[in-house]
Order: structure tokens, then sequence, then C-alpha cells
């Protein structure tokens, strides 16, 4: 089995470590500690690389990790206005799948002579929150770092956090599709009284629509106050990209003998069965090189340039988008079937358990759909889609948004997230939040 293989090849990688030392020991530095995380040693942070002087030694090490595990968050503050205002991270839901990890403003009583008017004018009540649920499609939800700095400016953050399949043991079972949405749902249910606005990006929109439309059906005081989904496969018959034609044109069980591997002894999940991120990565760079190839151009100016802050923050971002994780067999296979080969979310035939998922129930929560036009990944019109699925919200509470010279990435990092997508979301979230305020208030502690 190729994971196994892989797991031979780290054990070289901690062997390589002894002879980097050697290599960096004339010019008086130290090498990179591996970052080991099965083994018990924890994450350091990026200076460890960082400080790495010997050209090639850091890029070698990253290039020989199979799997490199992610960072943390680390978000301790945000600005908001003129104000720096303090984070706090905490997990709040836990199932054996997902953590969800609560991202809150903790803002400081400041005297009324630094407090402008409208602050003073403003309810002390809890807000609104945002919950970005993120997709199980490869990349670990730090990768979604950025969007969710962005956020904490507008309310408090939940973030879905799934988790690596290899660390999952047997014991707790299988992980299909509909797992995720049950866990959304869940998490829907826990913060309806606070009032959430739903955000989806890329292969997580279908299932929070599908998990949006189960708890109003349920309780309609659960739906969200909004939904919005960006670059997501709502409806794959549309304007098919290569993943589209891929999954089309090959059977589940081909994908199955093709992509599926066993966790190795090594892991808490051993014996199950997964597609391995180490495929999943292999995809990705050779989709997107150009995306790799910014990356460590910007890392390595950065080395050039010997600004330590540069290199930090280009480090990171390398290791965000580098750490991917391995999906349960069933939630993968589950996705080609439901999402990309059978299109039963557009179609109207996704039953999750005995209950048939009905997004017509939704009529009194907003929905925004973002795509960007040039993106690959989630084709042209399959997120729109959304708006003929929800027949039933009023035209005076949908928006649709295409992004110009937008790629799938470009949604909600950068330059295009930042001055095009997050400002709309802000109006829209204003214009159509029920009467919630998303605003840099003080926040409930619940």
């Amino acid at each position: 089995m190729l994971y196994q293989w892989l797991e031979t090849q780290r054990a070289l990688m901690r062997s390589l470590d002894a002879w980097t030392a050697l290599a960096a020991a004339p010019w008086g530095v130290s090498p990179p500690a591996p970052t080991d995380a099965e083994a018990g040693a924890p994450y350091e942070g990026d200076a460890r690389l960082a400080s790495v002087a010997l050209p090639g030694c850091d890029w070698m090490y990253r290039l020989l990790q199979a799997t490199p595990e992610p960072p943390p968050f680390g978000i301790d503050s945000v600005r908001i206005g003129a104000r720096r205002v303090p984070v706090s991270e905490a997990v709040v839901d836990r199932t054996p799948f997902c953590t969800l990890r609560r991202f809150e403003r903790r803002f400081e009583p400041a005297s009324s002579e630094h407090r402008s008017t409208s602050e003073l004018e403003l309810p002390e009540r809890a807000q609104a929150c945002v919950l970005l649920v993120t997709p199980l499609a490869g990349h670990h939800a730090v990768m979604l770092r950025e969007t969710v700095e962005t956020l904490l400016e507008d309310a408090d953050v939940y973030v879905t956090d799934w988790a690596n399949a290899r660390d999952v043991p047997l014991s707790e079972g299988r992980f299909g599709l509909c797992d995720y949405v049950l866990s959304v749902e869940r998490f829907l249910r826990m913060l309806a009284a606070r009032g959430v606005h739903l955000l989806a990006i890329c292969q997580a929109a279908p299932p929070a629509l599908a998990a949006s439309a189960l708890a109003a059906a349920t309780d309609e005081h659960c739906a969200p106050l909004s939904m919005t989904l960006m670059g997501g496969p709502i409806d794959t018959r549309v304007h098919p990209t290569m993943i589209d034609r891929l999954a089309a044109t090959h059977d589940i069980e081909w994908f199955r003998h093709t992509v599926i591997d066993v966790v190795p002894p090594r892991y808490p999940g051993a014996g199950r069965r997964i597609y391995p991120g180490y495929v999943q990565h292999a995809a990705i760079v050779a989709a997107h090189p150009h995306r790799q190839v910014a990356l460590e151009s910007r890392y390595w100016t950065s080395r050039v340039s010997g600004d330590e802050a540069a290199i930090a923050t280009s480090l990171r971002s390398l290791k965000e988008y580098s750490a991917v994780l391995d999906m349960d067999e069933d939630y993968f296979l589950d996705t080609l079937r439901i999402v990309f080969q059978e299109q039963r979310l557009a179609r109207g035939t996704w039953s999750v358990g005995a209950r048939r998922v009905l997004p017509e129930v939704l009529t009194a929560t907003a929905l925004c759909t973002v795509e960007g036009d040039r993106d690959d990944i989630t084709g042209a019109g399959q997120t729109h889609a959304a708006h003929d699925v929800c027949r039933a919200i009023p035209e005076t509470m949908r928006r649709r948004m295409t992004v110009d010279d937008c790629d799938h990435y470009d949604l909600f990092t950068g330059p295009r997230w930042h001055d095009v997508v997050h400002p709309a979301l802000q109006a829209f979230w204003a214009e159509t939040g029920q009467g919630a305020r998303l605003a840099a208030s003080h926040p409930s502690n619940t």
C-alpha cells in the first residue's frame, strides 16, 4: 500500500534531520525540527523553518514531508475600525469527525471620551454570528484563516474544523456525506437562539444548504438568518468542469479501486479506509500549479529580503495550503455519487436518513450566491443554481454575484475577497439580516 510506503519515507525524513544539522553547522544555525505530531512533538510555529539560513534545507524538508501538520489558527486580535480587539478561540462542540471552534471578539470597555456617538448608541445585546462551514475537500480548515480574520470585523465566527480521518478510531464508526449534513444541522440548532448567518465555501455548499433545509423543516426558528454559498457545486450539470467530467465518466467502483487506501498502524484510525491526503495534494498542485509557484515565490522573496515578518507570513501560507487531511471513504464516495454524479440536491431527490431534503421550506432565509468568472473548480452557474432550488425565498431576499477576474481561491483569499466579496457580504447582511445587527459592538459571552 502506498500509504505505508510513504510512512517509511517519513521515517527516512527523520533521519535526514541529522544530515541537515551537519550541513547547517558551518553556518552556525539550526535545522528545522520535525513537525512529527504523530510522535507527540508539539507544533512550535513558523520561526523554526524561517531561522534556517542554509539555502534549500527548509525547502528539502518541506518537499519530503508527505502530509505536513496544519498550523494553528493563532488569531489573537483583529482590527475593527481604529481599535485592535482581542480574540479568544474555544472549542464549543465536538463530534468524532468535527470540532466547532468559536472565535469571539473581546471588547474592552472604553471611556466615553474615547467612544464615538455611534458606539455609545449601540445596544448591549447579543449579536448575530457567522457560521463558516468549511469544505471537507483536501485542505484543513485553517486554510481559511484569512477568511476568518476578515469576518471577525463583523461578528463572532464559528468554524467547522473537520477531523483528519486517519486520527479517528474505527470504533467511532464511518462518516458519510449525510453525517456531514447532520453535523451542520446540529451546529445550526445550537446557535439558533443567537441568530446565524451561514457562509459555506466550495464543496460545503450542498450539505450546508441541505442542513439548513432540514433544520427549517423541523423548526423554522432554527433556519439561518441568511445563507451565502460561494463557489459551491449545487448543480454540476451546469457548465461542467474537468473535475465534474472526471466524476461523471468513472463509476464509483473505479474510484474505490484507484484512490482508496488504508490508514497504517501508527495512527489512531489504523485500518480505516480513506481517500488519502497525499493523493489530494498531488491533484491540487497539478490542477493549480500557478498557486503553488506563487506561494513559493513569495516565500523565497521574503527570505532574500530578510524580512522576518514576511518570512513568517509567507511560510504560514505555504503550510496552510500544503497541509491536507484524509477523508473517510464513505464521505468521499458519497460526495461523488450524490453531488457530482446524481445531482440529488438540484433534482430534489436527496434524503438524509428518512428525511427528505426540501429546500422550498426556506422562506425567511436570505440567499446570496457568489461565483468567480475564472473558477475552474466550480463551473459558471453551478452555485447560482441554488436560487432555482430555493424557490420559496422572496426575490427581495436574493443576491447573485459573479466576481470579475476571480478564480476559485480568490473568492475567499486575497484582494478579490477583501475588496469585492467581503464588502458585498457586509451589504447583504445589513440589508437582509432580519434586524440582526452585525456590528463591532459588545457581543454576549454565550
